[in-house]
């Protein structure tokens, strides 16, 4: 699986120091010591912040108490939701690449706390549909700002285990928000799970205020550049002053170059290239899967096993907890693999140095993790479907969502690890990008699952979902072996217009 392409041995050969582009892999500190010492402060917050963010999926822990609002009202709830979930990050995430990911991340949580607000003293449907799309809109541009914190403060051969953290809230929040939902709603009532929601999000802000520092390398460089003073954390203007002599001197030239305005169709114009696009399409494909069952899984409880609210909402801990340990394999072996495939390419590997992929084929370096995922995945669906089917003991569907999850989550997480990684300029735009594509499909995945369960079965259904992951799994396959002549044909392109 590891081999190298065939006819392109000269272009993954060795990376000697006069090949590394300035901007890319330069012979000095990826992050400055200061900045290697707020990794951690700018980390955990802001990627507990995208997890909890995610928890927006609360709301659907407490639809079987909804059931008098029709289906078709919450059908067409989640829709719009999607559809606003998908259309958000594109706005902030190319602002965050040119103005910062902090003033980009407290827009974000003044957006998502007025909007849980709302909600909280909202009394009827068009309010709650209204506030809905505005609590989306705020959440789900972390999830943009999670990876492109993770692309600015780690290199790629330690980005595996961070991006896990940043994806997280992906998967994570739509599996765990129905347990929290559940909950609250059978023991305190649905008010109360807006409540939640803004105690939460006043905790995160807190963090992001106090300790997350401007992490974007078109503002900070490589973190030693100063930036204004209201764009620093309180840890930072304190630790300032009390240790000044630990100030190091501003190394001016890490700053990435700007650009001029904002661009709202940047990530939409992403998917215009080959690679990306396909990576994109591949990516959707398999978020409309995941999404496609968590939708109807609290449709299938009920109906299967007559369970209530907060019943339902324990049967989604299994997959959360699949989600969340894929952090830590997926993490692992992304990592592993990249510096197993640079070993072998001739790529050294230098601690807190950025690796340059013009002459490393980091497509392989990726989808070999990714493609056994995706076909791990597509079995474990397929079981899930059909235990679902035949109405077995509750263990059975447990275990299948659990191995779902796992596998579904590491797929999804090395793909998006792929995308920040080939479009290192861009990184919040390229997430949002991914983030518009899967949104948008999962819109009308979502609505044709159910009357499909209706019409065929769940075991049919999903049998059908795990078909066509391996129908299109050619594409990825294709981007292993074409994806580094694509990338760089790409790059002499550009080269060549210049």
């Amino acid at each position: 699986m590891s081999n190298l392409i065939a006819g392109d041995e000269e272009k993954s050969a060795p990376v000697d120091g006069d090949a590394i582009a300035p901007t890319e892999t330069a012979p000095v500190p990826h992050t400055s010591n200061q900045a290697e010492q707020e990794k951690k402060s700018s980390a955990i917050p802001n990627l507990e912040g995208n997890t909890g963010n995610q928890s927006g999926d609360s709301e659907q822990g407490r639809r079987p108490s909804r059931a008098a609002d029709g289906p078709y009202c919450i059908l067409a709830e989640r829709q719009k939701v999607f559809i606003f979930q998908g259309i958000a990050p594109s706005f902030i995430g190319n602002f965050s690449d040119i103005h910062g990911r902090r003033p980009a991340y407290l827009i974000c949580f003044t957006i998502y706390l007025a909007a849980n607000i709302g909600l909280e003293i909202q009394n009827d449907y068009a309010a709650l549909m209204v506030l809905r799309c505005l609590q989306s809109s705020g959440s789900s541009g972390t999830i943009a700002l999670g990876s492109a914190t993770v692309a600015d403060i780690s290199t790629r051969a330690e980005r595996g285990k961070y991006i896990g953290y940043a994806t997280m809230g992906v998967t994570l929040g739509p599996a765990l928000g129905p347990i929290i939902g559940g909950l609250i709603d059978h023991y305190l009532g649905w008010r109360w799970i807006f409540r939640f929601l803004i105690i939460l999000a006043g905790v995160y802000a807190t963090f992001l205020v106090v300790f997350l520092p401007e992490t974007c390398r078109a503002v900070v460089g490589d973190g030693s550049v100063p930036t204004a003073k209201w764009n620093r954390s309180v840890w930072q203007i304190v630790s300032s002053k009390l240790q000044p002599s630990k100030i190091k001197e501003p190394n001016y030239d890490s700053v990435q170059k700007r650009k001029r305005r904002p661009n709202v169709f940047a990530s939409a114009l992403i998917a215009t290239e080959k690679e990306p696009a396909i990576i994109l399409a591949y990516g959707s494909l398999i978020y409309c899967g995941y999404m496609s069952v968590l939708s109807t899984l609290t449709s299938q409880l009920k109906t299967q096993y007559g369970f209530n609210s907060i019943q339902i909402g324990l049967c989604y801990l299994p997959l959360g907890c699949g989600s969340l340990t894929s952090r830590w394999t997926v993490g692992f072996l992304l990592d592993w693999n990249f510096k197993r495939e640079a070993a072998r390419q001739g790529m050294p590997i230098i601690k807190n140095r950025q690796q340059n992929i013009e002459k490393f084929n980091i497509e392989v370096a990726r989808l070999a993790i990714t493609i056994p995922f995706v076909y791990g995945g597509a079995l474990c669906l397929i079981a899930y479907g059909w235990v679902m089917q035949f109405k077995t003991s509750l263990p059975g569907p447990m275990v299948m969502l659990f191995f779902m999850g796992h596998l579904t989550t590491g797929a999804f997480s090395s793909l998006n690890t792929l995308i920040v990684d080939t479009q290192p300029g861009s990184p919040a735009t390229a997430v949002a990008a991914n983030n518009l594509w899967r949104c948008l499909t999962a819109a009308g995945a979502v609505a044709a699952a159910g009357p499909l369960i209706e019409r065929i079965g769940i075991g049919w259904t999903a049998s059908f979902i795990a078909f066509l992951w391996l129908l299109f799994s050619p594409l990825m396959w294709a981007v292993y072996k074409m994806g580094y002549v694509w990338r760089e044909n790409l790059r002499k392109k550009r080269e060549h217009s210049v």
